[in-house]
């Protein structure tokens, strides 16, 4: 009989896994040193941190608890150099807290949906698979996706599928659905699908990729907080950086990689008057840009595991602690 609990981390290939190997190593070779893993997963990237860094401690956060089951397997010949906690990456300092740890070497995020939420089908984020219509990344808590559909007024779902999905057709989309569900509420992901497919023009089906993507994408959004949770987790995250201590962040879609660059850009710039010919004490850049805008997985790569083509990478190191 085949071990299905084994299956995703079969499938699961960290992306630009030597990439961010590379960009921490002056932050955590050949000193003891402890990172914060923000979104474990199925701790890829950490296996490859922990395996190239051996003085190095990783506190790993998921708020799957799956996830944190199944990195604990994959990540257990570490040792107690692994420590596992069920937790939202906002809710980074208090962790640190609980943790007593006072400063970080290395923070890495790997945004958006991973590799276990995406192949297992009862999860409902893949529209390609006939599922409910959950998408919980924890699911012990919270609103479905099924729950948003058939409860937020026309407004409220127009303005995620706008905002949070890009969508041209929010609009319309929302009407059809505020329809559909008076009829009989959304529960599986198929019947949404074939709304998308009858609502959405079909020039824009042509051009646009799946016509399901931006929607579900949205509803994810939507459900898990995500760009709530990163508004808060980024500044935490940088506050609890030592001064060498690095920032690696991986997002996968345009809203994300904005929130990411405009808080990384606004520390690593002088807070000086732009008229004074002389940098006034306490006012220097907090931060230097280590990678050159944002970096992006090669053809190669891409081949190898489509789901990094979206993939947009920055990362920053602390040079100055706050005033």
């Amino acid at each position: 009989m085949t071990d299905m609990s084994d299956q995703p981390r079969a499938k699961h290939v960290p992306v630009l896994l030597d990439r961010i190997v590379e960009l921490f190593a002056p932050a955590l070779s050949g000193k003891p040193a402890v990172m914060v893993d923000c979104t474990l997963g199925l701790g890829g990237h950490s296996h490859a941190l922990l395996s190239a860094y051996p003085e190095l401690t990783v506190i790993g956060l998921d708020r799957d608890p799956e996830a944190l089951s199944l990195a604990g397997r994959r990540l257990a010949e570490f040792g107690d150099r692994v420590r596992y906690v069920h937790a939202v990456y906002d809710e980074l300092p208090t962790v640190l807290v609980q943790q007593g740890v006072t400063e970080l070497d290395g923070v890495l995020f790997d945004l958006g949906v991973s590799s276990l939420q995406l192949d297992v089908a009862e999860r409902g984020f893949a529209y390609s698979q006939d599922a409910p219509l959950d998408m919980r990344m924890d699911p012990t808590t919270g609103p479905t996706a099924a729950d948003v559909l058939n409860s937020y007024p026309f407004a409220e779902l127009a303005r995620i599928l706008r905002e949070y999905g890009e969508e041209r057709f929010a609009g319309k989309i929302a009407k059809a659905i505020v329809a559909e569900r008076a009829k009989e509420p959304f529960t599986t992901s198929p019947r949404l699908v074939q709304l998308l497919h009858d609502v959405i023009p079909a020039a824009s089906k042509r051009t646009g990729g799946h016509p399901a993507k931006r929607t579900f994408q949205a509803l994810r959004i939507e459900v898990n907080g995500e760009l709530e949770v990163l508004r808060r987790a980024i500044p935490a995250a940088l506050s609890a950086l030592a001064v060498g201590g690095r920032i690696v962040v991986e997002s996968y879609h345009s809203l994300e990689d904005r929130l990411v660059k405009r808080a990384l850009t606004e520390l690593s710039v002088s807070t000086s008057p732009l008229d004074l010919p002389v940098e006034l004490p306490g006012h220097g850049p907090e931060l230097k840009l280590v990678t050159r805008g944002a970096e992006m997985a090669g053809e190669q790569e891409i081949a190898d595991n489509p789901r990094s083509a979206s993939v947009r990478l920055r990362a920053a190191e602390r040079i100055r602690r706050a005033s």
